[in-house]
């Protein structure tokens, strides 16, 4: 069996070693690259299955890196790492089409958790996308327009409703942990926030119950689910 080969674009020497050199351990193939345009020749000159970027690079940053990747090879999984203290990068990174954010310091078991969990999404994504629209069960949903189509009705969403729907559907049948949909988008996970988002997930699963085989569970202590 191949090994997963991972593209790592990180300008900090001791770090990016450190995660090469845990992720091969892990057996992942990995390839280091200390900036942006690095990244970028060596994406151009092998194949890779999937891109940890750090967002902050020099000669070229890590939004602009994963724009460029995503425009030659639109599926491949991308994972931001971040500071704390980027959080409007993040929301861009993930309108740029990123799969998952880690804010530093973090754990190799978590960043390793992270890229599995992605793995296994793409390889068993049963919501399909099609352009910019995901098919959820009887539903159509494209997120560019903010529009959920059921035969003949059609549903305009809010921009928080698009945005909570887009990463239950990303998920792919995988849990959307709570504090990482509030980061991503209320920024801040506070009480009233998520109190907020509780709400948004009530109004989302009236919109779906047209199709009795599309639910949004609560999966206790972790998140939600989108099933189909």
């Amino acid at each position: 069996m191949n090994k997963i080969r991972i593209l790592l674009a990180e300008d900090d020497d001791n770090l990016g070693i450190l995660l090469r050199n845990y992720l091969n351990a892990k057996s992942y193939e990995t390839s280091l690259f200390i900036n942006g345009n690095l990244a970028l020749e060596g994406f151009n000159e092998e194949s890779f299955d999937l891109c940890i970027i750090d967002i902050m690079m020099p000669e070229m940053d890590g939004l602009t890196l994963a724009k460029e990747i995503r425009f030659m090879k639109p599926d491949i999984p991308v994972i931001f790492l971040t500071a704390k203290n980027q959080q409007e990068d993040i929301i861009e990174g993930f309108r740029s089409g990123a799969d998952d954010y880690i804010t530093k310091p973090f754990s190799m078991e978590e960043l390793v958790y992270r890229i599995e969990a992605i793995l296994r999404r793409t390889a068993g994504n049963t919501i399909n996308k099609t352009g910019e629209s995901y098919l959820i069960g009887g539903y159509t949903f494209d997120s560019q327009k903010q529009i959920l189509k059921y035969q003949d009705q059609s549903i305009k969403l809010t921009t928080k409703e698009s945005e909570l729907l887009e990463l239950l559907c990303r998920q792919g049948n995988e849990i959307l942990e709570r504090n990482f949909a509030l980061k991503t988008i209320w920024i801040d996970d506070n009480y009233f926030n998520a109190r907020s988002m509780d709400v948004y997930i009530t109004k989302l699963r009236k919109y779906l119950k047209k199709d009795p085989s599309v639910k949004i569970l609560n999966v206790h202590g972790k998140g939600y689910k989108l099933l189909i």
